[in-house]
């Protein structure tokens, strides 16, 4: 089964990208990940992603440059993941809540090592850095 996804890759002032790390219960419980969610059919990625991001942690984005495509075979189907950059619109909140994380973080591109990503999201971690 393939599943399509979109992730928002969302900087700060700081330049300071956010992560969330799936809560118990779901699937990939304990992963980090860049936040985001299902394509449902016929939506565009860009609808996709708004509705996602404001859905998951209540934020309105901007829909930027994409920047990678990854394809990662799990148990339950095959992810196929897009990765966009994404803007806040309005001002960045100091505490972001999610309903499907239970933490949600701003780290330095140089950080990311520190954390177990989803192996679906390495590649746009890669990417980045790249």
């Amino acid at each position: 089964m393939s599943i399509y996804v979109v992730a928002a890759i969302i900087r700060n002032k700081e330049n300071q990208m956010l992560i969330a790390r799936r809560r118990e219960g779901k699937s990939l419980a304990g992963y980090f990940e860049f936040p985001g969610g299902k394509v449902d059919e016929g939506e565009s990625h860009e609808v996709a992603l708004i509705r996602e991001i404001y859905e998951e942690l209540g934020l309105h984005i901007e829909v930027g440059t994409f920047i990678e495509e990854s394809e990662y075979t799990y148990e339950f189907g095959t992810i196929h993941l897009h990765g966009y950059v994404c803007t806040i619109i309005g001002e960045i909140p100091d505490k972001i809540n999610s309903i499907d994380h239970d933490e949600v973080l701003w780290i330095d591109l140089d950080e990311t090592e520190r954390y177990r990503f989803a192996p679906a999201d390495i590649p746009i971690v890669a990417a980045l850095s790249g």
